[in-house]
């Protein structure tokens, strides 16, 4: 990886070194293309390792369920063993349940054969490892800078007055991404009138390296199990998922307050809520874009779409993106076809767009049901789990898709 002050063109440029953009720079990299990469934070910033932690207060709130299929792209780009470098947990295991019945689902890595159905990651690790790899590649750094607009085959504006040139730009740079807005590609989008609570817990019981979810009309609950690095497996990262005017009166709360409605809520299923880090909340909104691909433009990850957190799904698709855009330029190059080839762009589109609507339209199902509160609707949901609980084929094929091992 190198620095650049020039505007010499490039084959591919990415705005965002998240962890979606970053991944995609890795992998065209590999694939012989010039790739250029814009990133608002210092590069050293991004690479410092994290402090060990004692306590809540040292993980980052931001963590993603890395799925399997997930992990198998980062394995392949030669960061997922920098990623273990930092703090993980595996889950070998996930309990769901109807907060308002007795439905209850449990999902078990060992009945796939698996040693684990996913990895708590915290964001931050995955960037480290990425940028760790990204310095032994061909990928030209522009960090510390933010794009000022985008003009289309007059390339891309930089604040610090720059200019650079390329043909195709990729925009992984958010869910309020700023290409995607200057490109003039639609979004469809509805506000959930909720926000999430994150933050990192330590409970009295260990996690068991589990997932555990539960749901109630006014959202669902997450208690994703996290370890330090003395192996200590008491440590969770929830997120809180409730009705705006609920989620306000649990950030108003002191910590003492919030700690026991906490334990409450998750019903103790870990024991007693001990301590609790600083909170974070954030409001909901599901957007797709009605296009991922315009001329000279693709998009990826939350620019393309956003998706409720129930799930933890939105790493897994952005990852999902990658993958099929790596593949698609891939083919391209093997065909001596420009990266901005109207029918590779279309192919990545076509891909990739009903994927992510099908899981978007699956968590919009699924968070409806469990917003309703009548008693005919809760008795068929919690029947309706009781039976699907008991439906191993069935439960093995929904977690295996989940994890990404279909193929």
């Amino acid at each position: 990886m190198t620095s650049d002050s020039g505007n010499q063109p490039m084959d591919i440029l990415i705005v965002g070194g998240g962890m979606i953009g970053s991944a995609l720079a890795l992998g065209l990299s590999r694939q012989g293309w010039q790739v250029g990469l814009i990133e608002g934070a210092p590069a050293e910033e991004l690479v410092a390792p994290a402090a060990p932690a004692t306590d809540v207060n040292d993980f980052e709130p931001r963590v993603s369920a890395i799925s399997l299929a997930s992990q198998r792209l980062l394995d392949e780009l030669g960061a997922w063993r920098r990623v273990q470098d930092g703090r993980h947990c595996g889950y070998r295991q996930m309990t769901v349940w109807d907060g308002d019945g007795t439905g209850r689902i449990h999902f078990d890595a060992a009945e796939l054969h698996a040693s684990s159905l996913g990895t708590i990651v915290e964001n931050r690790n995955i960037v480290r490892a990425l940028f760790e790899e990204l310095a032994d590649s061909g990928v030209t750094l522009f960090d510390g800078v933010r794009v000022k607009a985008w003009h289309g085959r007059d390339g891309v504006e930089l604040e610090d007055g720059r200019r650079l040139y390329a043909r195709l730009v990729v925009g992984a740079d958010g869910a309020l991404s700023r290409l995607r807005q200057w490109s003039g590609l639609a979004t469809r989008e509805w506000d959930y009138d909720q926000q999430a609570i994150v933050c990192t817990v330590r409970t009295r019981q260990s996690h068991r390296y589990t997932a555990w979810q539960r749901f109630s009309p006014t959202g669902p609950l997450a208690f994703l199990p996290l370890l330090n690095e003395a192996g200590d497996d008491h440590f969770c990262s929830i997120v809180w998922s409730q009705d705006t005017l609920e989620a306000k009166r649990l950030m108003a709360l002191d910590t003492e307050a919030f700690r026991q409605a906490l334990g409450v809520a998750i019903e103790q299923q870990l024991g007693e809520v001990l301590e609790v880090s600083p909170r974070f909340a954030f409001p909901l909104r599901q957007r797709h874009a009605k296009d991922y691909v315009t001329d000279g433009l693709a998009l990826v990850g939350d620019a393309a779409h956003t998706i409720h957190p129930l799930a933890g799904q939105g790493a897994n698709l952005g990852y999902g993106d990658v993958r099929a855009l790596l593949e698609e330029l891939a083919r391209a190059k093997a065909r001596n076809l420009a990266p901005d080839d109207a029918l590779v762009l279309a192919r990545y589109q076509r891909r990739r767009k009903g994927e992510n609507l099908t899981m978007m339209a699956a968590m919009e199902g699924f968070k409806q049901l469990f917003a309703r509160d009548e008693l005919p609707v809760r008795w068929l949901r919690n029947t309706g789990m009781r039976w699907f609980e008991k439906l191993a084929p069935l439960k093995k094929q929904i977690a295996a898709r989940a994890m990404g091992v279909t193929d």
